[in-house]
């Protein structure tokens, strides 16, 4: 389905593997965003969470999609979770892009067992409608691969229903 698009941030490359996967599955297209910064080793961790608490986002590098954000069905936003907020560079996605998006779905990845729905809320503010699925995923986890089956099966009851 290349009129549903995967676009993800990851630091560590969980949020790339589960999005991917997700991709995969739904046969649509993926695109990684990055910003400038550097966000390697402990600096970079720490940088990731400073910019989170304080909503700090930096320029997008420049990234292309086969179509226009607004010509997707549907448009997957993948995170991980950084200091209880989506990472910086999904906000400055979402900041510039946010009001060109119809129909969104959302997977927040997480290293703790909290599942920070509330990054869901947060996430929505940046857009005209809110999201159409959302999954809490933290890698290696028991209910991993249960909850990602669930999240699909939610995206293909939407995209039926479009």
């Amino acid at each position: 389905m290349k009129d549903v698009l995967c676009i993800y941030y990851s630091r560590t490359g969980n949020t790339k593997k589960a999005m991917e996967e997700i991709a995969g599955e739904l046969g649509a297209e993926v695109v990684e965003l990055r910003d400038g910064a550097d966000r390697t080793g402990w600096r970079g961790w720490l940088r990731c969470g400073l910019d989170a608490m304080r909503k700090t986002t930096q320029p997008l590098e420049p990234f292309e999609t086969e179509r226009p954000l607004d010509q997707y069905r549907l448009v997957i936003l993948g995170t991980p979770v950084w200091a209880g907020r989506c990472s910086s560079i999904m906000r400055a996605f979402l900041k510039e892009h946010g009001q060109e998006l119809k129909n969104v779905a959302y997977v927040v990845t997480r290293s703790s067992d909290g599942k920070f729905e509330e990054v869901y809320d947060q996430m929505d503010l940046y857009l005209p409608c809110s999201r159409q699925a959302a999954v809490s995923l933290r890698m290696g986890s028991v209910g991993y691969d249960f909850w990602k089956v669930e999240f699909l099966r939610q995206v293909r009851e939407v995209l039926a229903a479009h």
